[in-house]
């Protein structure tokens, strides 16, 4: 078809010369406005927006005027062609302007999406920290409920306050450089008492039937026992000579301390006195413990049991009836504790009072923290120490898991002081009664170092050593 030909356009291609002259016109109209359209034939050298906006004009004559523009006169032809080239021009122009300005608005929407993506990120950022912010402070006063949950407990725990500047006095100077530098730094030492008091008071004014020093290797984590036996023949702490339990009869936990500071070369300055009922609660707290028990024993533990639900005023107890190792609740195991009337006396006795300590410590291990606190909570109102309860309790709860109690076969009743080839028994004068002696002292604080802390080269502080030269005098005429 005429007109058709747009990249050699030649005179025989149209009808007539007219028509020919007429299309070079408009050919030269077309490119003073927009170029050589010829360049635009490769469509891969364009974006889609210029490509479109320049092939629009070319074909603008076509669309408008058809075959027939040919019938058109010269003059009103070429008027109408320019006019529309001018408005396709406008129009063109407009269609670039708005594709330029959709593709500049797709840059900004472009750009605002990055944007808003960026401030996606940061308020995904800012929520991620607002969760661990949130997480921390649920942490926070999770810990902070826990404290306040101890300190309500603080209230029921008896908690001592004990003249510590008096305590020092009775620790040797000896001592308190083998701790700086000796074989005991490293060690924490803390005094047990049971005493023999159900429902009266554990301050004072009653005598202490369990005396333990529990031994502890902070670095390791390594805990040793060592009973002394209550009716030893000591200095009590103030330069009067008795049997070791009087002296927290007479002074409580303050003096009961002061007096195995001075005969034992110790730094004890905290304690934990708990009576009866308090350790029967704590073991039924963790759920009990097993125990082996033996035909002499099973002939005495219900016997304690009466006396003791008796005194606690409970409805009844649960009677042993077989001998072995068995499950023993509260009131079972702490009447086990008392039993003395069997081969062994009271030194077998204080054997059973570290066995009980012992399994008790050892199931602790296996509960939860909820059910320590638990076991904290029945034994608070029957328990009085010098200890922090929201300090040091927690921290030595957290690090249950790594104690761990070596301890000989308790039939030996090998960790008791004064030792057992280094004793001897009787009746010093008929006030004090049947005591037990130590012979020497000083050889068995030797073997009380050497046992605690492995020290093989122990030598006695001179005040141990003037408290041994007493008690030997004194006892000089027994075997």
């Amino acid at each position: 078809m005429a007109g058709r030909n747009r990249g050699n356009d030649r005179y025989d291609d149209y009808d007539d010369f007219e028509e020919y002259e007429e299309r070079q016109r408009m050919r030269r109209d077309y490119e003073q406005d927009y170029g050589d359209y010829g360049e635009y034939d490769d469509y891969g050298d364009y974006d889609d927006d210029e490509y479109d906006d320049r092939y629009d004009n070319y074909y603008a004559e076509e669309e408008d005027f058809g075959d027939d523009y040919d019938y058109i006169e010269e003059g009103e032809y070429e008027d109408r062609a320019r006019r529309n080239v001018r408005s396709r021009s406008r129009s063109s122009s407009s269609r670039r302007d708005d594709r330029r300005s959709a593709r500049s608005s797709s840059g900004r929407s472009s750009s605002r999406n990055s944007g808003r993506g960026r401030r996606s990120d940061k308020n995904q950022d800012k929520k991620k920290r607002r969760i661990i912010l949130f997480i921390a402070e649920l942490l926070i006063l999770a810990v902070v409920l826990f404290f306040l949950y101890m300190t309500t407990r603080v209230e029921q725990v008896e908690k001592a306050e004990l003249q510590t500047e008096k305590i020092e006095e009775t620790i040797s100077e000896e001592v308190k450089e083998n701790v700086e530098v000796g074989e005991m730094k490293g060690y924490r030492n803390i005094a047990l008492f049971g005493v023999d008091s159900t429902t009266g008071s554990l301050e004072k004014d009653t005598r202490s039937d369990s005396i333990i020093i529990a031994s502890i290797n902070e670095d390791t984590g390594e805990v040793k026992l060592v009973s002394i036996y209550r009716d030893t023949y000591l200095n009590l702490g103030n330069d009067s000579y008795n049997k070791c339990n009087t002296a927290y009869a007479k002074g409580g936990p303050e003096q009961a301390i002061s007096m195995l500071n001075m005969n034992l070369d110790m730094n004890i300055t905290d304690f934990v006195t708990v009576g009866f009922g308090g350790l029967k609660d704590v073991i039924d707290a963790v759920g009990g413990v097993d125990i082996d028990v033996d035909e002499a024993e099973l002939q005495h533990i219900n016997n304690y049991q009466l006396t003791m639900a008796d005194n606690l005023k409970l409805s009844g107890y649960t009677e042993v009836t077989h001998t072995g190792m068995q499950h023993l609740n509260g009131l079972q195991a702490t009447a086990y504790c008392r039993i003395r009337y069997t081969t062994g006396w009271d030194y077998m006795r204080a054997a059973r009072q570290r066995e009980v300590l012992m399994a008790t410590i050892e199931k602790a291990k296996t509960c939860s923290p909820a059910t320590l606190i638990s076991a904290l909570d029945a034994i608070a109102p029957e328990i009085y120490t010098s200890l922090d309860i929201t300090k040091d309790v927690p921290a030595m709860i957290a690090d249950l898991p790594k104690y761990y109690i070596q301890e000989e076969d308790v039939s030996q009743m090998g960790n008791g002081f004064p030792q057992q080839d280094m004793r001897t028994s009787g009746q010093i004068s008929a006030a004090l009664g049947d005591c037990v002696v130590p012979r020497t002292l000083s050889d068995n604080v030797v073997w009380l170092h050497h046992f605690l802390f492995e020290d093989e080269d122990y030598s006695v502080s001179q005040q141990v050593q003037t408290i041994s030269n007493k008690i030997d005098a004194d006892t000089s005429w027994m075997p």
